[in-house]
């Protein structure tokens, strides 16, 4: 068990973990579709999410790692094969590399060990199969109707629910998107023929997760390696498998200050790293990177959470305050939304915290990280309303007249 204990390791062990994610190098991954396509099958997943005060968290992601990026690429991904739509902790894309590993979880749901709707309509989804088997995939809007059942058309929250089960059971797959409008077709038409899709074993399985997450992370804790897994008997494997490698000395541990054990590949901590510059990044509350809460505050010093879904008198940040990475340092969050009908971005929040950074330079890094960040929201003017602390503001507001 390696201690962490003086300032210099944890800095180490912290830039550990944002170059395994991605966040140290300004094109770790290449650019655009290329770029992407890369960024997920190191990173592992991509979360989707509905909320759009700003630009969606699965393009938001991307943008944070791959220069060029465009919102429609993601799309072309799914359905070029490159990624498929599944659930991994939450809604994701996902490699299509890794298809298989979501076999488990199917078979789970369609064998009843697991409900996704408690109560599934077996005679609506074999219609639903029978039709979409005949005439070809079917979009959610397809069965969106509340009129009177009648040929060909079903009342929208059975269809949808059916339609659901029957993608979480893995009969079907999301083969093309607009917006969040999907569209489903059978599994043998849109998964690729030379992808594996042979059910792992629990040793495979456990091997993928291990291997994947210090791939994406640089390091985990046992409970992070298999975060939000309800897998008791996968949790048992990874732990077995773990100490295993323990005692084979192809991994080892660390412990901070606060008593946290991490698990890394042996060496880990003596690789050469990405050298730093005065870099900002606005990432995404669902941003790999940020999304284990615990490892974030246990690690950065960082206590972050999401305050959307508090009632705004809870709130402290914002509705959907956004985490700010200066060089290797989570050093604040903005609070934003991207007004589209006139193409403007007000920052309505901009908290910074106390850190030992020199002001011109944190401003400076600040306006070079919006002016992409805006034109990314479609927007070409911003406006700040409030700061903290407060004797920033004038410097900023000042710097940000430059954005356009």
């Amino acid at each position: 068990m390696i201690e962490i204990k003086r300032p210099q390791e944890l800095v180490r062990l912290q830039r550990l973990a944002l170059a395994a994610q991605g966040l140290l190098q300004a094109q770790p991954y290449g650019r655009g579709l290329e770029g992407a396509r890369k960024a997920i099958n190191h990173i592992g997943y991509v979360q989707i999410d509905t909320i759009s005060v700003v630009e969606r968290a699965h393009h938001h992601v991307f943008f944070s790692r791959v220069p060029k990026f465009k919102p429609a690429m993601t799309n072309q991904m799914l359905i070029d094969g490159d990624i498929f739509e599944y659930w991994a902790h939450a809604a994701a894309f996902l490699p299509i590399a890794d298809y298989r590993y979501s076999l488990p979880y199917k078979h789970t749901i369609k064998t009843g060990q697991t409900h996704w709707y408690k109560n599934k309509d077996k005679k609506l989804m074999s219609e639903l199969m029978a039709r979409i088997r005949s005439d070809g995939p079917i979009r959610s809007r397809d069965v969106e109707t509340n009129t009177t059942k009648r040929a060909g058309w079903w009342d929208w929250k059975p269809a949808k629910k059916a339609l659901e089960q029957m993608y979480m059971e893995g009969d079907l797959m999301v083969s093309n998107r607009e917006g969040f409008q999907k569209t489903y077709d059978l599994t043998e038409r849109v998964l690729p023929s030379n992808v594996n899709s042979q059910m792992p074993d629990m040793d495979e399985f456990a091997s993928h997760i291990v291997d994947q997450q210090l791939r994406c992370h640089g390091f985990a804790s046992l409970k992070g390696l298999t975060y939000q897994r309800r897998n008791a008997e996968l949790r048992k494997a990874v732990k077995a498998l773990v100490n295993e490698r323990l005692a084979q000395r192809t991994l080892e541990q660390v412990q901070l200050s606060s008593g946290d054990v991490f698990i890394l590949e042996a060496g880990a901590l003596e690789c050469r790293l990405p050298r730093l510059n005065n870099r900002m990044l606005i990432l995404s509350p669902f941003d790999n990177s940020v999304i284990q809460r615990e490892r974030l505050k246990a690690l950065f010093q960082f206590d972050y959470q999401l305050e959307c879904y508090l009632p705004a008198a809870k709130r402290q940040y914002g509705y959907f305050s956004l985490p700010l990475l200066y060089r290797d340092e989570f050093i604040g969050r903005m609070d934003c939304k991207a007004h589209r009908k006139t193409n403007l971005l007000e920052i309505k929040f901009l908290h910074l915290e106390q850190h030992n950074y020199d002001k011109d330079s944190v401003i400076t890094a600040f306006v070079d990280a919006i002016t992409p960040f805006c034109h990314f929201q479609k927007c070409d003017s911003v406006t700040l309303t409030k700061t903290h602390p407060k004797y920033l503001a004038q410097g900023i507001r000042r710097a940000l007249k430059s954005v356009g």
